[in-house]
């Protein structure tokens, strides 16, 4: 149904006062009364419309959508109306003075604006409620019965959206009251209902399908526990940022969403001294590798606000390396970005680029990451990781790059897997480089900077979309072992720290993150698939498939010699590693190179034990590898 004119509202509200009017005057005239001295009835009627509509226009009482009335709408009509009080008494005794007689009486005009007003704000509240009632979109019975967990005013502002949003979603049936302060009030007209049971118990007893948090002082904690009630007994759990004053009502609705499973990891918002990153990027020319991945995009996202000179994104994948230049120049930010397709593992291209664009800051977060992938691929898990890291890395130190930062990962630590082997190869590369040159006392030497840290929540290849793509299927989840546990961050949390790490860092340093509890990963397979409305092992099921080749029960982020040391960010700590001779490492990384070269499969696994005497494969086709080695050692 369309919305009235602008027009014809002004019209019914003129036909109002004009009413409210009539009916001041009959009520003095039965009183033997008169409302206004009958020798200025010429002007009485003119004067009386000409402000009220004057003031409409003023304060466009007329602009707002009846059916979607709110408290501004009657403030509006408040001053409309007071307003022409206001006029109509200056004017009674103005001719009062002038003449020794008021064309009003007082009385009257109070009267009739208490009359207009209210009748005015009434016709705006009934026809609200008639639609609400009986026009909306959708039936009651369409709409889900939503509890609010809260009766403060963030509560309150989602309970307003809620009631305004078209097409409406929700039928709120109350307030949750944690502190069972309110429990004979209502709030919205709506009960307030004190938590003296558990939360699905009051959504049982009010007969509620779904759980909106809105509740700002909950510590993670309360939320995880609510969340673990309600998703035992299938109850739907949504969330809502908490809400700034100038935020509108539509805007609140679409934020309402979901529990999703990254909430659940929901920390501490970061504190970050951006005057120390601004120091590094600002006005700078900075080299993202690896641009289209998860992590290098996420990057880029977050050096855009320290308003870089230029941003160099390279990357081999060329549809996600132009999505992502398409999402940064609709943005219309006055930031240069130039996305580069090239290969790392080519040294010549790289080197024309560090000599055209001169890079004062390189992020490396190119490499090949899925373990059973190159366990089948060791030769291109050591082109990527180890060429192309030494290659960036070489061109870093030649063209007097400030800072190197490589993006590394936990199972780079006692690794089990050739992904993981080849990226301790590639930390122990940067970290002898720049040991060599500190140690012969060059100033000014490049700093290379280690960032490691463990799964990302959300990244390409991580579990969280595999599960989300096989709940839309129907199932089965498949899961590799029911015993594995990982350690998991958000992307935006995990780029924010290496930013903050690059910043500090003084070179030669690797950084590991507080990556907080560990996560059963059947645990995650449970709450995804009952946050998703099912119910585990019977309408989705969860198949253990065994461990993949290279694949540890759990992650670690120090190995067994290594030692941490704090740093002035609580987050973020110092691995103590030891450090290669750069000519031996150096002289192995080539020999490797050659064998990746020739193909060789197991030559190059070997050879990659070699460097890395911790490198114990784990449900491999290598694992008879080991053996080989402790025969040649004894």
């Amino acid at each position: 149904m369309g919305y009235l004119p602008r027009w014809l509202v002004l019209l019914i509200d003129t036909a109002i006062v004009i009413c409210s009017a009539a009916l001041v005057y009959l009520m003095f005239w039965s009183m033997g009364l008169q409302s206004f001295d009958s020798a200025f009835i010429g002007y009485v009627a003119p004067t009386y419309l000409l402000f009220n509509i004057l003031f409409f226009w003023l304060f466009r009482t007329y602009s707002g959508i009846i059916r979607h009335s709110s408290f501004i709408d009657a403030i509006k009509l408040g001053f409309a109306t007071f307003s022409t009080l206001v006029v109509l008494v200056v004017i009674n005794y103005t001719v009062l003075l002038a003449l020794g007689n008021k064309i009003f009486m007082n009385t009257g005009l109070l009267i009739n604006f208490v009359i207009s007003f209210a009748t005015l704000f009434v016709y705006r509240i009934l026809v609200k409620q008639i639609f609400e009632r009986y026009l909306s979109e959708r039936t009651k019975e369409d709409l889900l019965r939503a509890l609010i967990y809260g009766s403060d005013e963030n509560a309150i502002a989602v309970a307003n959206a809620l009631l305004a949003e078209r097409p409406k979603r929700f039928k709120i049936v109350g307030f949750v009251d944690k502190h069972a302060e309110n429990r004979a009030k209502r709030i919205l007209n709506l009960p307030i209902i004190s938590l003296r049971k558990r939360v699905p118990v009051l959504m049982r007893s009010v007969d509620a399908e779904i759980l909106i948090l809105a509740d700002k002082s909950l510590t993670k904690d309360e939320k995880l526990t609510i969340v673990d009630e309600c998703l035992e007994f299938n109850y739907k759990v949504y969330t809502v940022p908490l809400i700034s004053d100038w935020e509108d009502q539509r805007n609140i609705a679409k934020k309402i969403k979901t529990f999703q499973i990254q909430d659940l990891l929901e920390r501490q918002p970061i504190v970050l001294d951006n005057q120390l990153i601004s120091n590094q990027l600002n006005d700078k020319v900075v080299l993202v590798t690896g641009a289209a991945g998860s992590i290098g995009s996420e990057i880029v996202r977050q050096i855009i606000a320290f308003q870089p000179q230029l941003i160099l994104m390279i990357d081999q994948a060329e549809t996600p390396l132009h999505n992502l230049s398409l999402e940064i120049f609709n943005l219309d930010l006055d930031i240069n970005v130039l996305p580069l397709i090239s290969d790392i593992c080519k040294r010549d291209a790289m080197q024309h680029i560090f000599e055209k664009y001169q890079p004062s800051v390189v992020f490396h977060a190119a490499a090949y990451k899925h373990v059973p992938l190159m366990e089948q691929n060791p030769a291109q898990a050591v082109f990527v990781n180890v060429l192309g890291t030494k290659n960036i890395a070489d061109l870093s130190l030649i063209y007097n790059v400030e800072s190197f930062v490589m993006i590394s990962t936990d199972k780079a630590v006692n690794p089990s897997s050739v992904m993981g082997a080849s990226k301790r190869i590639a930390e122990k590369y940067i970290q002898s480089l720049h040991h060599k040159y500190q140690m012969a006392g060059v100033n000014n030497i490049t700093k290379f900077i280690t960032t490691r840290f463990g799964n990302v929540l959300g990244s390409n290849g991580s579990v969280v979309p595999l599960f989300t793509e096989q709940i839309a299927k129907g199932g089965p989840i498949t899961i590799t072992h029911p015993e594995i546990i990982r350690y998991f961050m958000t992307i935006p949390e995990a780029c924010q720290l290496v930013l903050e790490a690059s910043a500090m860092g003084n070179g030669g340093e690797v950084y590991i993150f507080d990556m907080g509890k560990p996560v059963k990963i059947i645990d995650l397979a449970y709450k995804m698939i009952r946050l998703a409305g099912y119910t585990p092992d019977a309408e989705i099921k969860i198949k253990i498939v065994g461990l993949r080749p290279g694949e540890k029960l759990y992650e670690e982020l120090l190995n067994n010699t290594a030692k941490t040391l704090p740093t002035h960010h609580e987050k973020i700590m110092i691995a103590q590693e030891l450090i290669d001779d750069f000519e031996d490492l150096t002289a192995a990384v080539d020999d490797l190179i050659a064998e990746a070269n020739n193909y060789s499969v197991d030559e190059i696994v070997v050879k990659m034990k070699e460097i890395v005497p911790e490198f114990i494969s784990m449900n491999s086709q290598f694992v008879h590898l080991d053996k080989v080695i402790r025969l040649k050692s004894v």
